[in-house]
């Protein structure tokens, strides 16, 4: 019994020892899906290389309008949910996610994958976008 129990402890603790880097899955706690995580500079390299895919800025309405990456589309962070998203219809098309700082755009990237999105890259933040903003 007492091996059993050495196991099991050696089991979880390697289990929780998996880091979260640039370009990695990232567990959604809410179910099995994932979402990767990347750096801006791999962003920028995605979006030159990349064909049809989104880049969404999950920031409010009033934040986008100030300025945002060219050719973005805004859900805010807040109205994604369980309900469809219409700007978002196809879930395996790959959507590239932002914020201001880095946070929303986990937490609706999470939210994403959760609802069957699988294609979901989230760069963190408008706050270290190099390029042009509209």
């Amino acid at each position: 019994m007492k091996i059993w129990i050495a196991v099991a402890s050696i089991m979880l603790l390697f289990s929780g020892c998996a880091g979260v880097g640039g370009g990695t899955p990232t567990k959604n706690p809410l179910n099995e899906n994932t979402y990767r995580r990347i750096s801006m500079d791999e962003a920028i390299q995605m979006m030159a290389e990349e064909e049809n895919y989104i880049i969404l800025d999950v920031r409010r309405a009033n934040e986008f309008a100030s300025g945002h990456i060219p050719g973005a589309i805004n859900v805010p962070n807040e109205s994604i949910g369980e309900k469809p998203i219409p700007e978002l219809p196809d879930k395996s098309q790959l959507i590239l996610v932002y914020c201001r700082s880095g946070n929303r755009s986990k937490q609706a990237s999470a939210k994403l994958a959760a609802m069957g999105y699988t294609n979901i890259v989230e760069f963190g933040g408008i706050l270290d976008w190099p390029g042009a903003v509209e």
